[in-house]
C-alpha cells in the first residue's frame, strides 16, 4: 500500500472531498490545503449544463476580477505606429507589428496576451496556426481586437480574464494566487460565477451550473454548494 504523505493526512483532516461547501467556507479551507513552496495559483472549474457543438450555446466572455490576478500580464500589442506610443504609456511590454509578426512565425510566444488593433488583423490572421493552439489569438468578442489599445493593456494588467467553454462544456479560468486573503478569492471567483450566470444562452434547458470546484496548483478540488451563491 502507497505511504501517504504527512501533507496529504492534513489535508484529509481538514475537509471532505465528499461534501460541498458555502463559497466562504471553500476559500478558507483551500488556503488551509495548500502546501506549496510557490504562490500556487487559484483555479475554478465550473460545469454547465450547454451543449457547446451547438452555436447558440457556446459561452465565451470576459471577466474583470476585482482583486485582480495577483501575476505580473506580459502584454505584446501589434498596431500601426499612430497607436505604439499610446500602447507604451498604458504599459504594454512590447509594441510594433511585422517584427513581432516575423518572431511569432518563428516561434517566439513569450508573452500572455496579445492586443491587436482591427486595421492589423489581416496580417495577425496568418499567425492562428501559431496563437491558435496557445489561447493567443486576439478576438473582438474578448476585447483584444480594439482601437482602445491603451484602455485595453490596462484592464488586462488590472485582471481582466478572458474564458469560454471547452469540448466537455467546463469553463477553466485562474482567479487569483494561494497568498490572496481568503476573501478576496471568495470575491474573485463570485464575479466569475456571476459573470457566467449572465451569459446563460436562452436555449440552455436544465441546471445551467452543473457542478463548480476550485483548486489551487497540485491541491484537491473543494467543491461549492451552488444555493450558497447568490444570484445563479
Amino acid at each position: 500500500m502507497a505511504k501517504i504523505s504527512k501533507n496529504r493526512k492534513a489535508v484529509m483532516a481538514k475537509y471532505n472531498p465528499e461534501k460541498e461547501y458555502s463559497l466562504d467556507e471553500a476559500a478558507k479551507i483551500l488556503k488551509d490545503i495548500t502546501f506549496t513552496k510557490f504562490d500556487s495559483s487559484v483555479d475554478v472549474d465550473i460545469r454547465l449544463g450547454v451543449d457547446p457543438k451547438k452555436s447558440d450555446q457556446m459561452v465565451r466572455g470576459v471577466v474583470s476580477l476585482p482583486h485582480g490576478l495577483g501575476k505580473v500580464v506580459r502584454v505584446l500589442v501589434l498596431c500601426t505606429p499612430d497607436k505604439q506610443q499610446e500602447a507604451k504609456d498604458s504599459g504594454a511590454d512590447h509594441v510594433g507589428l511585422d517584427d513581432y509578426i516575423t518572431k511569432i512565425e518563428g516561434g517566439w510566444t513569450d508573452i500572455d496576451v496579445i492586443i491587436c488593433t482591427p486595421t492589423v488583423m489581416a496580417k495577425v490572421g496568418r499567425l492562428g496556426k501559431v496563437l491558435g493552439p496557445r489561447g493567443l489569438m486576439p478576438n473582438p468578442k474578448s476585447g483584444t481586437v480594439t482601437l482602445e489599445v491603451g484602455k485595453a493593456v490596462k484592464d488586462v494588467k488590472a485582471g481582466k480574464v478572458d474564458f469560454k467553454i471547452d469540448k466537455q462544456s467546463i469553463i477553466h479560468a485562474s482567479v487569483g494566487k494561494a497568498s490572496f486573503t481568503a476573501d478576496k478569492i471568495r470575491d474573485n471567483i463570485s464575479e466569475l460565477i456571476n459573470t457566467v450566470a449572465r451569459l446563460k444562452p436562452a436555449s440552455a434547458k436544465g441546471d445551467y451550473f452543473r457542478s463548480i470546484t476550485i483548486s489551487t496548483t497540485m491541491s484537491p478540488g473543494v467543491a461549492i454548494d451552488k444555493s450558497s451563491i447568490a444570484g445563479i
